[in-house]
């Protein structure tokens, strides 16, 4: 049992299991406090999700929170590839909005199939975190500083050009299926898998295998490991010869890029469309930073991760309005993000513990 608590895996997935449970444990006692009657049955259907809806339902609701789960495993996997470096993108709002902007826009304007408007979402995102990995590696401007500007350039450089492809009578870009239909991800068969939900699509499958690329690259290739010693000591990576800032530079354009297919992944399936007058850049970056921690910065433990902030968060529209705010949802996840940022300190203390108690026992032989 002790050998396997000191697995990097199992602490993890102990320390995010503790923070799920306390959040919606914090999130039932705040319905509580509102009003206790509902508050059991409420923080259930949260819980549930999809599966409160008849069983003829289930499917195509669980296809909805699957087609809004995509973007944000890839956002996570942005934020965690560049952490695991030493870098913290925090830029990876702004890399989904570049995203986004370009995929619609060559959509609606173009006229391009999926596919170019899906390579252009990644180009975009990957040149705009290639913009932070200039700053940081030769004029050492801290990547959060950079990033934080560049999202909201970002958002209002894609608020600008998207005016130009946006309805006449509403501030919501046109939609894809009436404009550009071979814009739209091909959904493979698996639409019918879900109740005929064409939300999901090949974005599903697309989203695992870039987790699992990922998860080589960082661990299991040489790029990855001069990635992470270049990010845990500049100078020693750049004595044993690394290239540091070039690094740098590719570590942020590839976070970038996967924000970006992020953003194609969501709004290619035409299940969202961008409000052009939206003042605050889309939350799915920002809770990508959630997801990522909540995972263990593992890139499978994100996908489950994700999944979950998702499930709870769509749970929300499920509780009894007359007591309560569907917003407690948020309340509830906003509560797991925030303990998120204690994953690694309780890693950090099961090592301390096991530690202890390993010594006191070779004391004892």
């Amino acid at each position: 049992m002790r050998k396997a608590l000191k697995n990097e895996g199992v602490q993890a997935f102990i320390a995010s299991i503790f923070c799920i449970l306390l959040g919606v444990l914090i999130g039932y006692i705040v319905l509580l406090c509102i009003n206790p009657s509902g508050a059991s049955e409420s923080i259930l259907n949260v819980i549930k999700n999809f599966l409160y809806k008849k069983p003829a339902r289930q499917m195509k609701e669980l296809g909805n929170t699957l087609a809004k789960t995509m973007p944000l495993i890839l956002c996570s996997l942005s934020i965690l590839f560049s952490y695991k470096v030493g870098l913290f993108n925090i830029g990876a709002a702004g890399q989904y909005v570049a995203g986004a902007c370009a995929s619609l826009y060559a959509a609606l304007a173009w006229g391009w199939g999926w596919l170019p408007c899906m390579i252009f979402a990644v180009v975009a995102g990957a040149l705009l975190g290639s913009i932070t990995g200039l700053l940081k590696a030769y004029c050492n401007v801290n990547e959060v500083i950079s990033g934080i500007m560049l999202n909201w350039i970002c958002l209002y450089t894609a608020n600008t050009l998207l005016t130009n492809v946006k309805e006449s009578t509403s501030p919501y870009t046109m939609y894809l299926d009436k404009i550009n239909k071979s814009s739209l991800l091909p959904t493979l068969g698996l639409d019918r898998v879900f109740g005929n939900n064409e939300n999901v699509t090949i974005a599903v499958p697309l989203t695992v295998v870039v987790a699992v690329i990922v998860w080589i690259i960082l661990g299991k290739t040489k790029l990855g490991y001069e990635l992470k010693a270049t990010g845990n000591n500049r100078n020693a990576a750049k004595y044993a010869g690394m290239a540091q800032n070039r690094n740098i530079i590719l570590t942020l354009a590839i976070s970038g890029a996967l924000a970006g297919l992020a953003a194609s992944l969501l709004y290619q399936t035409g299940y969202m469309r961008w409000e052009c007058t939206q003042s605050s850049v889309p939350a799915m970056g920002f809770n990508g930073i959630a997801a990522a921690f909540l995972g263990g910065l593992h890139p499978i433990g994100a996908i489950f991760s994700s999944f979950f902030i998702q499930h709870i968060t769509d749970g929300g529209q499920y509780v009894n309005t007359n007591f309560y705010s569907s917003q407690i949802s948020d309340v509830i996840s906003s509560v797991i993000i925030y303990l998120c940022g204690f994953v690694l300190f309780i890693k950090l203390t099961m090592k301390k513990f096991l530690s202890k108690k390993d010594e006191q026992k070779g004391a004892k032989q």
